[in-house]
C-alpha cells in the first residue's frame, strides 16, 4: 500500500495500470468497490478544477446556486455585475450550509438560515446580527471562503484545493476543439436526470471506447461505424475522440437525419463527425453537427453517480415555433439506459471477490487514457 496521502490500493497492481499500452491492466478492482478508495478520490481528484455546472444555471443577479463537489459543498453566486462567484458553502458563523446542495434562490444577498447572517454577492460580510457593537468583532475578516472559478464555454469549473495549477493548463489543446462549437452560444433545452449504481470511472470508461457498440448499441452503429474516427493527445487533463458519420447520416438520430441547423461556422470535417471528449474528471462532451450534449458526473458513493445530461442546440433554433429537440434526445437517451444497463453491470460483477484486472482490447486506447491519468493520480504524479 501507499503512504497516507496515497490511494490505499495495491501498487503493484496500479504500476500494472500504468505498463505499456497493450500489455497494461484495468484498475484494481478496489478503485471500483472500495469505500476507503472513494473517500481518497473525493479528497483528492476531485478537489482539482471539476466542472459544477452550467452558466445559465446562474441566469441573472442574484441567481444563487449549491453544488456538491468532493469532499465540501460549493456555493454559486452572480454578482450585479454579472461575474460569477464560488464559495464554500459554509458560514463563517457556525458552519451552517448557506444553501442546501442541489437547491437555487434568487435573492439580492447570502442569508444563512441558521442565524441569518447575510453576505452579499461577493462574498463579504453583510450583516452579522448582535456583533455590530462588539469592538473587537472586524467584519473583513468574516467573508466567504472564495474558491477559484472559470466559466469557460459556458460551463462553470471550481477548483476547491485553490492549488491545481492555471485552468489553462486544465484544458490545453481542448479549446480549438470546443470552441468551433460555440457551446457558450447555445441554449439547454432538455435535461435528462439518471442516478447509476455504478461508480463513476465505470461510465467515463465505457464513454471512452466503441469496442462495445456493435454489441449493445445496434442504432448507433447504424449511424456511426464502431470503428471509425481516431484518439486524441491532448497537452492538459482532457481526452477524447472522434467518430465518423454514415455518408447518408446529417447527425447523430435514429435515422440519421436532423431535426434542426449544423451549427454555423464548423468545417467539413466537423459537419462529418461526432467528437467524443472527457473534461477530466467529471464532464464528458459530446459536440454534433446540430447540437452539443454533456454528461456531468456526480459521485455519491463508491457504487453511485448522479448523472445529468443536458442537449444545447442553437438559439435560432431552439427559439423556432415548434422545434421538437426529441431528434437527438430519444437517441441518446436509448442509448444512454443502453450504457447505464452494461455500467450497473460492471459494477456488479466487479463485487466479485473473483474479479481481476483485464487487459485491454486495440480498441480501447481511449480507456488507457483515463485510467492511467486515474493511476497517476493514485501514485501521486499526475
Amino acid at each position: 500500500m501507499f503512504n497516507q496521502d496515497s490511494a490505499p490500493v495495491p501498487r503493484a497492481a496500479v504500476e500494472a495500470t500504468l505498463a505499456e499500452f497493450g500489455q497494461s491492466r484495468m484498475l484494481p478492482r478496489e478503485a471500483y468497490v472500495d469505500a476507503e478508495v472513494f473517500e481518497w478520490e473525493q479528497r483528492h481528484i476531485f478537489s482539482a478544477w471539476t466542472c459544477v455546472g452550467y452558466s445559465d444555471d446562474l441566469p441573472e443577479p442574484g441567481a444563487q446556486r449549491a453544488v456538491p463537489v468532493g469532499k465540501g459543498g460549493v456555493l454559486l453566486t452572480r454578482d450585479e455585475f454579472g461575474a460569477i462567484h464560488a464559495f464554500a458553502n459554509t458560514c463563517r458563523h457556525r458552519g451552517h450550509e448557506l444553501l442546501a446542495c442541489g437547491a437555487s434562490a434568487k435573492r439580492h444577498s447570502i442569508v444563512c438560515p441558521y442565524h441569518s447572517w447575510s453576505y452579499r454577492l461577493d462574498g463579504t460580510l453583510r450583516n452579522a446580527p448582535g456583533f455590530r457593537h462588539v469592538e473587537s468583532f472586524d467584519p473583513t475578516g468574516f467573508g466567504l471562503v472564495p474558491l477559484r472559478v472559470v466559466d469557460w464555454h459556458g460551463w462553470i469549473f471550481v477548483d476547491p484545493s485553490g492549488a491545481s495549477g492555471e485552468f489553462a493548463d486544465h484544458v490545453a489543446g481542448a479549446d480549438d476543439i470546443v470552441a468551433p462549437y460555440l457551446p457558450e452560444q447555445l441554449s439547454v433545452v432538455a435535461r435528462h436526470t439518471y442516478e447509476l449504481a455504478c461508480n463513476w470511472k465505470v461510465i467515463a470508461e465505457n464513454y471512452q471506447e466503441c469496442y462495445h457498440c456493435s454489441t449493445i448499441h445496434p442504432e448507433l452503429s447504424r449511424i456511426s461505424p464502431p470503428t471509425s474516427g481516431e484518439n486524441l493527445e491532448l497537452a492538459g487533463k482532457w481526452m477524447g475522440g472522434s467518430m465518423e458519420l454514415i455518408p447518408e447520416a446529417e447527425t447523430m438520430s435514429l435515422s440519421g437525419e436532423s431535426g434542426g441547423l449544423a451549427i454555423a461556422g464548423l468545417s467539413q470535417r466537423e459537419l462529418r463527425t461526432v467528437m467524443y471528449l472527457v473534461g477530466y474528471p467529471n464532464l464528458l462532451v459530446s459536440l454534433h453537427p446540430d447540437y452539443v450534449m454533456t454528461h456531468l458526473l456526480t459521485p455519491l458513493a463508491v457504487d453511485r453517480t448522479h448523472v445529468e445530461c443536458a442537449w444545447a442546440f442553437p438559439r435560432e433554433v431552439a427559439a423556432q415555433d415548434g422545434f421538437d429537440p426529441s431528434y437527438a434526445v430519444e437517441f441518446w437517451d436509448l442509448t444512454n439506459r443502453q450504457d447505464w444497463a452494461a455500467c450497473e453491470s460492471v459494477q456488479r460483477g466487479l463485487t466479485s471477490p473473483h474479479a481481476r484486472p483485464g487487459p485491454l482490447a486495440r480498441e480501447e486506447d481511449g480507456v488507457y487514457q483515463f485510467v492511467t491519468r486515474v493511476a497517476r493520480a493514485y501514485l501521486g504524479i499526475g
